[in-house]
Formats: C-alpha cells, structure tokens, sequence
C-alpha cells in the first residue's frame, strides 16, 4: 500500500507525535483537492473545523475505491482491501501506519464515529472486484446501500445527528445520486466491464447489452433510460424532508447534493435519455447557479 507514514509508536515526544498527525492531515487534504471534481470539499457552504475532518473520511473513500478498480486484478485488489480492512481496525483498537487512517482515527475519536459504515464501504469495494452484473433491483439497491448511503450517514454523524429517520432519508438522496452516477456513466462502466442496469430491467425493456457495446439508441433504450431515471427521481422526492429537518450549517450543502443530482437527471433528459451518444454533464454555469442557489441556507 503506497503513502505510508511513520508509525506514531516511534515517536518519543508529544510534538512529533503532532507532527506526524499533522502531516497526515496533509496527507488527505491534498488527495481530497486533487480529486476535487469529483468530490464537494472545501466547500464554502461547510464550517471551517469540519473541513480536515471531510478531508479525512474522503481519502479513506477516495483510497478504498482505487484499491478496487486501479490494479487490474480482482484477486491483489481483494487481498490490498483486506490490509486496508485491517489498518481500519487499528483505527479503533491500535495504531494505524498509513496517513489517511492516521487522519481518519483522528476523526473517528473526536466524533465518535461507528465502525459500520467504514466497513460497509469496504465491502461494496470488494464486492466490485466479484460482481459485475446485477440481476434485480433489489441486488442493485443492497449495493447502494453499502456503496453510498454510509457516506451520507458519515455526513449526518459529523454534524451531530444520528436518528434513524434522517438516516433513512439520507439513504434515499444516496441511493438516488449513485443511480445517477450509473445512468450518466453507462459507457464508462461498460467498457471496464461492468453494467448496473439490472437484468431483469434490460429484459424487461427488450435490450441488450451489444446495444451498449455499439452505442446503439433505439425506442427501447431510451424507454428503459426513463424508467431508471424517474426511480432515481421518486429517491430524491422520498429524500427532500431532510433537508429542513437540518440546521443551516449543512442544510445548504445537502441541498447542494440533491440539486446536482437532479441537474444531471435533467441533462438525461434534455439528451432524450440517448447516454450512449454523449456523456450527461452539468456546465460549470449552472452548477455556480445552483451553488448560489443554496447560499441562502448558510449560517
């Protein structure tokens, strides 16, 4: 595993104990910036103290999800995510040697974070490195529930709250900006073969995965696409209580979530659901509008 820090039992003194958190502090916050398109941190919408802390449970996602697509092979994938299982323990129990998990234990005390959600995100991971088809829905949504919706969870705990209802709410945002993530990546997916349309959906819909595979729209396709795309829409609707149920220091960005998400399903739609031909994406002009449009929640 690349990025190893210095074992903190080899210091002998409290400054270089700081020190050594300090540079893995450093550690995140770099990855998390580098891979900024792909994740809102930094956020002006978020409170200064929780920055570092989002930097922390970023990485340890960020570095999770390479582990499993970036090696080229399932089997070194699934023996490094079961080192990084292990240094996630030592999170809880020990003294954890790379810096992302050094950053992260540092999170994990200070808000006294759960182990289930860290776990359950390795094993969506590793589940990645076996599973490349899904035959229902219901297998798709058990994905999610693992893939995504302990991130949202991670969120709601850091801020302070833990009720199982605005967990279940968040699950629904979640699980609804994973779906997107399927629907505007199909091709992507596909070509590292992987397809997260179910089974049962593309029989029902009479298509085939060769439709994908030549980029082949047709009546059918575009049929399924808006099928997909409302489930995601109806997750989004189900998920909306949350966001006044928030105090206003994450209201806005919540809000900033679920806005994206569903800016994407727009672009779905304004492209008639034909993702094959061309990749929806949201233009940076509104997505500064839509950020704007949440600043109102800011406290």
């Amino acid at each position: 595993m690349t990025g190893s820090a210095k074992n903190s039992s080899s210091m002998t003194s409290n400054e270089s104990k700081r020190m050594d958190i300090q540079s893995a502090r450093d550690y995140t916050r770099s990855l998390a910036r580098g891979h900024y398109e792909n994740f809102i941190v930094g956020s002006l919408l978020v409170p200064r103290r929780y920055i570092q802390h989002l930097y922390n449970i970023y990485a340890y996602c960020r570095i999770s999800d390479d582990l499993a697509d970036e090696t080229g092979d399932s089997s070194k994938s699934l023996e490094l995510l079961r080192d990084w299982r292990e240094e996630l323990h030592k999170c809880y129990g020990g003294q954890p040697s790379h810096p992302a998990m050094i950053a992260l234990q540092d999170t994990i005390r200070e808000f006294d974070i759960p182990i289930e959600p860290f776990i359950d995100l390795i094993s969506a991971f590793e589940q990645d490195c076996s599973v490349s088809r899904y035959e229902t829905y219901n297998d798709l949504l058990d994905y999610c529930r693992r893939s995504a919706n302990p991130v949202g969870r991670l969120f709601l705990i850091l801020f302070g709250y833990r009720e199982d209802r605005m967990f279940m709410l968040s699950d629904h945002i979640c699980t609804a900006l994973q779906l997107v993530n399927f629907w505007q990546d199909i091709s992507e997916d596909f070509n590292r073969g992987r397809v997260y349309i179910p089974q049962e959906d593309l029989k029902t819909y009479g298509c085939t995965e060769s439709a994908i595979a030549s980029k082949t729209f047709g009546n059918n396709f575009r049929e399924l696409m808006k099928f997909e795309c409302d489930r995601a829409q109806q997750l989004f609707d189900a998920g909306a209580e949350l966001i006044p149920m928030l105090d206003g220091r994450i209201k806005a960005d919540v809000k900033l979530f679920r806005l994206g998400g569903m800016a994407v399903l727009d672009e779905i739609r304004r492209q008639d659901y034909d993702v094959l031909a061309k990749r929806p994406k949201v233009s940076k002009m509104r997505q500064a509008l839509l950020f704007l449009s949440c600043l109102v929640y800011r406290k």
